[in-house]
């Protein structure tokens, strides 16, 4: 029942570096609340859940938005689910825009899901397989690097 050996291990760290390296290892997601506001770009390599308010862009693995929340900035990430108001461009390998999404600035995608009410002013733009392109024709009156249209036959 009593033992001599005390109940806390040594440490061979201090807490504040293991509390860190447990933080970095084992964190699945962030989480901003519904009642914090930042001002400031937010870059994290883990999953980021948004209920508050961002003023500034944001960069992470996946991206979750609640529908209180407003970003201020531009989105990077491999996947997004906006459920707010977002004012920037939005990059993003799988996005998912529920009804009550707002966006107000360009979209660029690989695959994309919108529910019915969902709102965008902006331009949508599917991220285009890397290829080689055409030399341009010299005797079709189109400039240089000016955009093409092919249709096939």
């Amino acid at each position: 029942m009593f033992s001599k050996k005390s109940a806390e291990a040594p440490r061979s760290t201090p807490p504040r570096q293991q509390n860190k390296a447990a933080m970095t290892s084992n964190a699945t997601f962030s989480v901003i609340g519904p009642d914090v506001v930042i001002r400031g770009n937010i870059s994290a390599s883990a999953d980021l859940h948004v209920d508050g308010r961002v003023e500034g862009d944001i960069s992470c693995a996946s991206l979750v938005q609640g529908e209180a929340s407003v970003i201020e900035g531009s989105i990077e990430a491999e996947s997004a689910r906006l459920a707010g108001r977002v004012t920037g461009s939005i990059h993003v390998r799988e996005l998912v825009m529920l009804r009550t999404a707002r966006a107000d600035g360009d979209v660029r995608y690989d695959a994309l899901t919108i529910e019915q009410g969902a709102q965008v002013v902006g331009r949508f733009s599917h991220h285009a397989p890397a290829q080689e392109a055409p030399a341009p024709d010299e005797d079709d009156g189109n400039a240089a690097g000016s955009p093409k249209l092919h249709l096939a036959g």
